[in-house]
């Protein structure tokens, strides 16, 4: 690894809503990959979450959850069964909880990057809900990045439209817990989160970005710049394999008028448990909220 000094019938169906995937035609994947991401669980990670909105830091809860699962590559959803044409990929759903004064946020991102060899995610997408509306956006990987978003905001309502392929921070996630040598660094065009750029009500494209490993105590570290939006990302991460995601730190400007600051949102590892989640939908699974430390 490069590290410079600076870096799853119907009723099956109905009771799961993902599975590990079948072993496809894939990367230069280690055996070690294939033993922990093909054992037929998820990997879910829960971290306390510093969270910046509307000018002022509010505390919540963040969870990562990693699982591989067979992909339609038409559709581009979960395949039902298995198929010589399906694409192993590995998923990421990201969620976050927190409240902002009386109300309460709830935010979910899902990648989809492929384990066949395919350049870019395959689907990226993002939903925000909190008392004043919802927000849903999602970006196809076809003959270009196909974007759909809606959204309650005047001059957001209901977008569609093409982005030329480029690097999308989304798929940053996945790819650090494959080969952590595959992630751009140096100077590059990169489309932002659509976490980030839904909240921040920032036009969906490519911005300009720099992106640098340098390893800190017992973490490798990548970090993203976008010197436009006056934004940095930092990915703390473990130094060996699976590449586990410690903490993350966000700094971009955060409140209204001239009250505007810089603010850093920060998240960091509380628990980490492998199950699989799907089939853990009973009263009687409750306890494992509690290995996850999750109110």
């Amino acid at each position: 690894m490069r590290i410079t000094a600076f870096f799853l019938g119907s009723i099956l169906i109905l009771a799961s809503c993902a599975r590990s995937s079948q072993e496809k035609k894939s990367l230069n994947l280690s055996q070690e990959f294939k033993d922990y991401w093909y054992s037929g669980t998820a990997e879910i990670t829960s971290y306390e979450l510093e969270q910046a909105r509307y000018g002022e830091i509010r505390t919540g809860e963040a969870v990562l959850i990693y699982v591989t699962e067979d992909f339609l590559p038409e559709e581009q959803v979960k395949a039902n069964s298995s198929e010589s044409e399906n694409i192993s990929v590995l998923k990421l759903n990201a969620t976050k909880k927190f409240l902002t004064g009386i109300y309460p946020y709830s935010i979910m991102q899902s990648s989809f990057y492929p384990l066949d060899g395919t350049e870019h995610a395959l689907k990226v997408s993002a939903s925000i809900q909190e008392w004043c509306g919802q927000v849903y956006t999602q970006l196809n990987n076809r003959n270009n990045f196909e974007v759909t978003s809606h959204s309650y905001f005047q001059g957001e309502a209901d977008l569609d439209f093409s982005l030329e392929k480029t690097y999308l921070e989304n798929e940053i996630w996945n790819v650090l817990r494959i080969d952590p040598d595959s992630v751009p660094v140096g100077n590059f065009k990169m489309i932002p989160s659509l976490e980030y750029l839904r909240l921040s009500h920032k036009e969906i494209k490519a911005y300009a970005a720099t992106g640098e490993f340098y390893t800190i105590e017992n973490f490798n570290i990548y970090t993203l710049e976008y010197p436009e939006l006056e934004r940095v990302l930092k990915i703390y991460f473990s130094r060996g394999f699976p590449y586990s995601i410690e903490k993350w730190e966000e700094s971009y400007p955060s409140g209204f008028g001239e009250n505007v600051e810089i603010l850093t949102s920060k998240a960091v590892k509380k628990a980490q448990i492998k199950t699989d989640y799907w089939n853990k939908n009973s009263n009687k699974n409750l306890p494992l909220r509690q290995k996850l430390e999750l109110n």
